[in-house]
């Protein structure tokens, strides 16, 4: 039966349904409707739909039917054409003009069945674009491709039927690729119509065109999110890169896994993906900060923290999919960080260095209630409440470093920390009374809102200062740095955190330390000065009393004792002991750091102030033997001083070993012979520490009551040492230190030395 007999039945039939459709409706026109004419109009309807369903059946079955017989009849023209083509070429040596008439009609009927099938194609194509079935047609261009593979190239177009035939193919194919592009970039596409379409343009020659559909539909996605998400972005400050880095990753997982599996392991798309995924990720960076708290507010380090936690996370995760993006998120998050770094630190120093401004309630939170508190009853309230607030604003900054941004930016902010406490550590120098020569403080000029006046006052700035050195800071930043190296999230193939932290807290000690040795260093020096020179700026301690060989500051006879300078510095450190016992209680590390850099101090002045020694290089002056020995047994008492309190330093014992081999040098130049003027050296051990057994028992006829007891002040680093040669002016040991017949006994005794000795 052909096409045009079953549409006329098919219409036919059409017609009668409609018929009775129309008769049956105007039947419940009337005023009376039977029940028996509802049922004839539900019927109708019920078998009209039936009819409709039967001839789309039949349509199909019958496109079906001429598509097979097109084919076969194609074939067969093909098979024809190609024998009437041998047959020519076998006959060429006849003329045209003899050609057979039957064979010119058999190709003239050919070549018009061709031209109908090639019309029917393009027709059937024409429909199924109308009708949007993409699929269906892109199998129909493949299939006729396969027919006529000059259609796939450019081909021997020299035929003008071939060249117009493919040209309406291509036109065709063009009109698909659009409805296909079209369809990708719908804003509600589904994922499984988004890979149909992708599909349907690789199989049309259109890869790269497709590829570059996928990552624009995925990024179409990414940024509608992102429209949605920014506005709770004010809402919620320092969380908000956390929700933003999960659109973002994983948009980026989602597109490089499905360019995997549609376009493979092709490094061209890999490529592709990877320049897509990066300038996805600068633009997420570009996100935060536009829309992060001011880098001045105390959230903007919270919230480059939790970014640099998130993004980081997401970013290790991708890993497995071939994505190392890690390194490109550091570059571009690092400027952001330190910006917010540096003006959280620079806020922080305002505050910290700003004693009018305490709050209260910080002062009254329970970590506030530390050990500086213990200070608060021996020295000015707004001293403790300002190192309280050192450590409230530190530990407020520590409480925001997440294990990711320490990792990586933690050595950034150990350095600002400690720069800020040098900062801390200048305030309290100018806290401390006498004039500062030090050339990096000018800008500390401002007034000074507390003075530490008296012996307690001067000691507890200088605990409350190696408290927060020694206990509070180490303990802040070791309880967030030790977070991080326990941190699941840091198991890395290229992150060894242990070494790097370890490593970074080290060299952080260090500075810490120097910090505080400035504002030792700074009471030491001042303390010894005053011990050294009058109040009328006479000096006290010079090379005058070691001239004459008698006098006044001599006492030399069957008990010889050190000279009146040195029994006063004995004097005033004994009492200083008993002081820092009572200030400094528990603390037995700082006392002995502090006696151990005033007496060092001492040699140290006496080394290199020229002056004195001016004095002995003068010809005009006459020495005496006598003299080198008081000065020899004065360098012996000063480093037995350190031996009996238990702080004997290395440092000591070099330099007064130096000053006695130049003394020894000075007078032999002068015509004195040591060898005969000066006893052994076990002479000068016994005597000094006989002097001072007798200064502790009180039977020194000497008179140390002109010593001036008003200010005490210190210098250079002590270090713990143990080593036998902490004096080879003295070889043994004692227990029993000048300190512990006034304020008990200290532990056993400890060694400190300089760490350039």
């Amino acid at each position: 039966m052909s096409a045009d007999i079953l549409l006329n039945i098919s219409f036919h039939r059409l017609l009668i349904v409609i018929s009775d459709l129309h008769l049956t409706v105007s039947c419940c026109k009337l005023p009376c409707i039977p029940n028996l004419i509802c049922e004839i109009l539900f019927s109708d309807i019920c078998r009209m739909s039936e009819e409709v369903v039967e001839m789309e059946h039949e349509l199909v079955e019958l496109k079906k039917h001429i598509s097979a017989q097109g084919i076969l009849v194609q074939d067969l023209m093909t098979g024809v054409s190609r024998e009437l083509e041998e047959w020519n070429s076998a006959n060429g040596n006849i003329g045209d003009c003899q050609q057979d008439p039957q064979v010119d009609e058999l190709q003239s009927s050919l070549l018009s069945d061709a031209d109908n099938r090639k019309a029917m194609f393009l027709e059937n194509i024409d429909v199924l674009l109308a009708e949007h079935k993409v699929e269906e047609a892109v199998e129909a261009l493949e299939a006729e491709e396969k027919k006529c593979p000059e259609l796939k190239g450019p081909g021997d177009t020299s035929s003008m039927e071939l060249s117009s035939y493919r040209s309406a193919f291509l036109k065709r194919k063009s009109m698909l690729e659009d409805q296909l592009i079209e369809i990708t970039e719908q804003p509600l596409v589904s994922i499984l119509e988004l890979k149909k379409a992708l599909s349907a343009l690789i199989k049309l020659g259109k890869g790269p065109l497709a590829h570059q559909l996928l990552l624009k539909s995925y990024g179409s996605r990414l940024q509608k999110s992102i429209e949605l998400f920014l506005p709770s972005c004010s809402v919620y400050p320092k969380t908000f890169p956390a929700t933003l880095s999960r659109l973002v990753f994983s948009i980026i997982s989602v597109t490089t896994k499905e360019s995997g599996l549609i376009f493979g392991d092709n490094p061209v798309y890999t490529n592709r993906v990877v320049q897509w995924v990066e300038w996805e990720i600068e633009y997420f960076v570009r996100l935060v900060k536009e829309n992060a708290p001011s880098s001045e507010t105390p959230f903007a380090l919270g919230t480059a923290s939790n970014c640099v936690q998130a993004s980081l996370t997401y970013s290790s995760m991708l890993e497995t999919q071939g994505l190392k993006l890690s390194k490109l998120l550091l570059v571009l998050l690092r400027p952001y960080i330190e910006e917010v770094l540096e003006l959280n630190f620079r806020w922080a120093r305002r505050a910290a260095l700003d004693v009018t401004e305490i709050d209260e309630s910080s002062l009254l939170s329970p970590r506030s209630m530390s050990p500086l508190s213990a200070f608060a009853t021996l020295s000015d309230s707004v001293l403790v409440d300002s190192g309280m607030k050192f450590m409230d604003i530190i530990e407020d900054i520590l409480a925001q470093l997440t294990p990711m941004a320490v990792l990586h930016f933690g050595a950034n902010v150990l350095t600002r920390i400690s720069q800020l406490f040098d900062k801390y550590m200048d305030m309290l120098i100018k806290s401390l009374p006498g004039p500062s020569d030090d050339d990096n403080l000018t800008e500390l000029k401002e007034v000074i809102h507390f003075r530490a006046e008296t012996d307690s006052e001067q000691l507890a700035l200088l605990g409350l200062a190696f408290t927060i050195l020694d206990e509070l800071l180490p303990l802040a930043v070791i309880k967030v740095w030790s977070l991080t190296n326990e941190s699941k999230e840091l198991e890395s193939e290229n992150i060894v955190p242990n070494a790097s932290i370890t490593a970074e807290l080290k060299e952080w000690k260090r500075s810490l330390q120097h910090s505080f040795d400035k504002l030792r260093d700074h009471f030491c020096r001042q303390y010894v000065l005053t011990f050294i020179y009058s109040r009328q700026g006479k000096t006290r301690l010079n090379a005058l009393i070691y001239l004459g060989g008698e006098g006044a500051d001599l006492y030399w006879d069957s008990d010889p004792l050190p000279s009146l300078p040195f029994q006063a510095l004995f004097s005033k450190l004994q009492q200083l002991a008993t002081v820092a016992g009572d200030v400094l209680l528990g603390k037995e590390k700082i006392q002995k750091i502090l006696l151990a850099r005033l007496t060092e101090t001492v040699v140290m002045w006496l080394s290199e102030e020229q002056e004195f020694w001016d004095v002995f290089e003068d010809e005009s002056v006459p020495l005496k033997p006598l003299g080198l020995q008081q000065l020899i047994l004065d360098m012996h008492f000063t480093v037995e001083i350190a031996c009996f309190a238990g702080y004997p330093s290395r440092h000591v014992h070099q330099i007064a070993s130096a000053i006695i081999a130049r003394a020894i040098r000075t007078f032999s130049a002068r015509g004195i012979d040591p060898q005969s003027a000066l006893p052994e050296d076990e002479w000068f051990v016994e005597t000094a520490r006989t002097a001072i057994n007798k200064l502790l028992l009180g039977t020194s006829g000497s008179d140390t009551s002109e010593v001036d007891e008003d200010h005490i002040i210190i210098h250079d680093e002590m270090v713990s040492d143990s080593d036998e040669t902490a004096s080879s002016l003295s070889s043994i040991e004692s227990f029993k230190s000048f300190a512990s017949a006034n304020m008990g006994e200290l532990d056993s005794p400890v060694y400190f030395t300089d760490p350039e000795g």
